[in-house]
């Protein structure tokens, strides 16, 4: 019997969306991002976490995580280079937040691959391990301001420059 997937989890909401190319080549396929695998590539380079640091974070080991950045980056990449459509929809995930269903502060969150999260757990590791506490820096200008508790720093702007922040 095969082992069922463990749920990834997700600290943002991120909407399904999806980018197309100025020229449209005919019969293309379109390449598919799970929400997931969009969580890998935004803790590990918008946030600046370590591939150990992340995988603790979505709750799944290193080498899982590993496998699927890489993953992910092969799609975008093909995507980029073949000028295919990018969608970023579904995915086998959770959301942590104070009720357990949603990222915290924004209450209940339903959808495809959205169910359960872990409690109270709220998916934020010990000190050293992003969470609450630590900077957010403007990779623009430098600048650098308090983390605000349940904020990305990749969804906050510089107040400097206007530009968005990253996780130091």
């Amino acid at each position: 019997m095969v082992r069922p997937r463990k749920k990834r989890m997700v600290g943002i909401r991120h909407n399904p969306r999806c980018f197309v190319p100025d020229n449209i080549q005919q019969e293309q396929t379109d390449v598919i991002v799970t929400i997931d695998e969009l969580e890998t590539m935004r803790l590990n380079y918008l946030e600046n976490m370590s591939q150990t640091e992340a995988a603790f974070r979505m709750h799944v080991h290193q080498s899982t995580f590993q496998r699927a950045l890489r993953r992910v980056l092969e799609k975008v990449t093909d995507a980029l280079v073949h000028g295919k459509t990018i969608k970023i929809e579904g995915g086998d995930y959770s959301m942590p937040g104070g009720d357990g269903t949603g990222p915290r502060g924004q209450g209940s969150v339903a959808g495809r691959g959205q169910g359960r999260g872990r409690g109270g757990q709220g998916g934020m590791g010990p000190a050293g391990f992003a969470g609450p506490q630590g900077n957010c820096r403007c990779s623009a200008c430098g600048h650098e301001q308090p983390h605000q508790a349940g904020v990305p720093c990749s969804q906050m702007q510089c107040t400097q420059c206007g530009s968005m922040m990253v996780r130091m």
